[in-house]
């Protein structure tokens, strides 16, 4: 087994590139429902209603923001169609499965802090 005396540290550059790196992306990714609405859309594209009912406890206004950034970010695009009444549809861009490895290992990770939480019980 290797230890972390065997381990090279990283260099303070090589920390402070990845600190920003992950300030970036927590920058674009932040907040309660923002991972949740992409992995919502990424099934199937869906009428504001539809994505309230499916994520219970946002409010519309909560839920109008986030989907404005995350369509500022490319994860999401707004498409309308010129109905009576109009229909608006959101739906997961191409660029949404960049964060397939990262929703991956958070489920993973998630799903191990959960199992460690229930044992101290």
């Amino acid at each position: 087994m290797e230890t972390a005396e065997n381990k090279l540290l990283p260099t303070t550059s090589e920390c402070n590139h990845a600190l920003k790196n992950v300030l970036d992306a927590m920058y674009v990714l932040n907040g309660r429902w923002k991972l949740a609405l992409i992995l919502c859309l990424v099934q199937s594209s869906k009428r504001f209603n539809e994505i309230q009912k499916e994520m219970t406890g946002i409010s519309p206004k909560v839920l109008s923001n986030e989907l404005k950034d995350l369509e500022l970010n490319f994860f999401v695009e707004r498409k309308v169609f010129p109905t009576t009444p109009v229909t608006i549809l959101y739906q997961a861009t191409a660029y949404t499965h960049t964060l397939k490895n990262v929703l991956s290992e958070l489920s993973a990770w998630g799903e191990q802090h959960r199992n460690k939480i229930k044992e101290t019980m």
